[in-house]
């Protein structure tokens, strides 16, 4: 989905259909310039270490990392700890955006560092409501620092 300008979201998910469900919601708030999609948490550290596949990319901080937690290879957590421990990666904004309820999950999401824990609402609006909503919120109007390695 790159278009050779620098990526403005990292969208981490792996259920096509929720994915498809984010881009559409992107697109109807006008938030889709620049997006990169991993499916799984290994794409999302090689896109953003710029490394395996993506080692010859140069490294530009997307904007907004929105990630699922529950992921295939690497899951959610463990991409949101070695982000949050790597200083040329630790201030990107990361929004957690799942289907986990749960307690231990939306704790350990905070104490490792996330920007924002947003359970996925379960009907077709609410979610593109959301995701809507994130967007904007966090292409528009927040002021993220830039990271110093």
């Amino acid at each position: 989905m790159t278009t050779g300008l620098p990526v403005e979201i990292l969208l981490v998910e792996d259920s096509e259909s929720d994915l498809q469900l984010a881009l559409r919601a992107l697109k109807k708030a006008n938030v889709t310039n620049r997006i990169e999609v991993a499916r799984d948490g290994e794409e999302a550290l090689d896109f953003m270490l710029a490394r395996g596949a993506h080692a010859s990319r140069p490294i530009e901080n997307p904007r907004l990392v929105l990630l699922d937690l529950k992921l295939p290879k690497v899951d959610g957590l463990e991409v949101l700890r070695a982000l949050k421990a790597d200083p040329r990666t630790r201030c990107v904004p990361i929004v957690i955006l799942t289907s986990s309820k749960e307690q231990r999950d939306i704790v350990e999401s905070y104490d490792l560092g996330v920007n924002s824990y947003i359970v996925k609402p379960v009907e077709f609006e609410g979610f593109m409501t959301a995701v809507a909503e994130l967007g904007l919120y966090w292409m528009l109007l927040n002021q993220a620092p830039s990271c110093e390695p």
